[in-house]
């Protein structure tokens, strides 16, 4: 993919189709004809290094990404207390390049963990709370008609909206009506937004987190299918334990200012997300992940019985790719260099609970979501010859 460079602030931008016309996140104009040199310069740079250095680059790559791992879990360990699963899985989600969807009670410290994470990567960070009166163009940025100073001429220019940073938190999100849910859509999936018939990119790494509370229905829109489905993960935020509640207690009634000091750049995250998809994954990992979405599809041959009398519609292509990407991301965060079944069995469940739709037979049997993934788990074999499972 052609990528070019800002003259003024020198950020990089990957090229998506034919652009006649672009501009950088400082508002200076690129001219996309300078991919073509931007192209083979980068190739020739990767074409220089031999496989056994483009091996012991990845693996250094990797070793780093461990570290600030580690170093990252640190520093949010200084303002959240516990929460472990829920921190390994919004890191698991950045490197894999998803999204990530919040789900818990209110005063679970959901918006300060997010901004902790942000203060951490050193990213540029922007809050949006979702309300009733939210409309889109508060999201995505206006036009406006501006006179030009030097020619006297009145042009329309483009004022960015919140959504123009690389990390979002898009709060309480379903309390906003759909019309303004559907404007992170094509931010989330496309990397850009598209005003006056005229794109305008991201800067990425673009990581969205959205949080929502289960109770209090009443006044909110939930997210449609389509949205959810651009989450990699539906996270549950759960309450903390006796001994970290009161950890809790003394720390936030304290008088103690806790810093939290950066770890890695936007650039360095880039970096390591494309060492993520070169991550190996074995055939028969493949295959697994390929079993246990297909399994959640009733009327079809590899729907088990409890799947057509409890599902209504099961997880499309999507969550397969998540299986994997996931599993890549969160096997090189754990130190291994390769991706295990075990990877795509302990990610299961956040990535299928919000793609799997139960039907009111399962809902009357008070049969939820990740018991279905449950039980479809201990019904799929880890083992290669996965494809005459029944």
């Amino acid at each position: 993919m052609p990528i070019v460079e800002c003259s003024v602030c020198h950020k990089r931008y990957k090229v998506v189709g034919r652009q006649e016309r672009m501009r950088c996140f400082c508002g200076a104009a690129i001219d996309p004809a300078s991919a073509q040199v931007a192209r083979p310069l980068i190739e020739e740079a990767e074409q220089a290094l031999s496989p056994e250095a483009l091996r012991q680059r990845d693996l250094a790559a990797v070793h780093s990404l461990r570290e600030a791992h580690e170093r990252i879990l640190g520093e949010i360990r200084k303002v959240i207390v516990g929460q472990e699963e829920v921190v390994d899985q919004l890191l698991t989600s950045l490197f894999a390049r998803g999204h990530a969807l919040l789900v818990g009670v209110p005063g679970l410290a959901k918006t300060l963990m997010v901004s902790t994470l942000a203060n951490c990567l050193s990213l540029r960070f922007h809050r949006i709370q979702f309300t009733p009166d939210l409309m889109p163009a508060d999201i995505t940025g206006t036009e406006v008609l501006q006179d030009d100073p030097a020619t006297g001429e009145r042009r329309f220019k483009f004022l960015q909206g919140p959504v123009f940073a690389n990390l979002i938190l898009a709060d309480e999100i379903n309390r906003t009506p759909p019309k303004t849910q559907a404007a992170l859509l094509e931010a989330m999936q496309e990397k850009k937004v598209s005003i006056g018939g005229e794109d305008h990119f991201l800067e990425e790494p673009f990581f969205v987190l959205a949080t929502q509370n289960p109770i209090e229905q009443e006044g909110t829109y939930p997210l449609p299918e389509a949205q959810l489905d651009r989450f990699l993960f539906m996270t549950l935020v759960d309450y903390p334990a006796d001994s970290e509640e009161l950890e809790i207690m003394h720390q936030a009634t304290g008088a103690e200012e806790l810093a939290v000091e950066p770890v890695l750049s936007g650039e360095e995250i880039l970096t390591l997300q494309r060492i993520v998809r070169r991550v190996p994954a074995a055939d028969h990992v493949f295959q697994y992940a390929k079993a246990i979405v297909r399994a959640t599809r009733p009327n079809t041959p590899e729907a088990p019985k409890f799947i057509n009398d409890w599902v209504q519609w099961g997880a499309g292509p999507r969550a397969s790719l998540f299986l994997i990407l996931a599993g890549k991301a969160r096997a090189i965060l754990s130190g291994r260099y390769h991706v295990s079944c075990d990877d795509v069995e302990a990610l299961a469940a956040p990535i299928l609970r919000h793609r799997i739709i139960c039907n009111f037979t399962a809902r009357s049997e008070g049969i939820a979501t990740d018991d279905v993934v449950g039980k479809l788990l201990q019904r799929t074999p880890k083992t290669e010859k996965l494809a005459s499972a029944k």
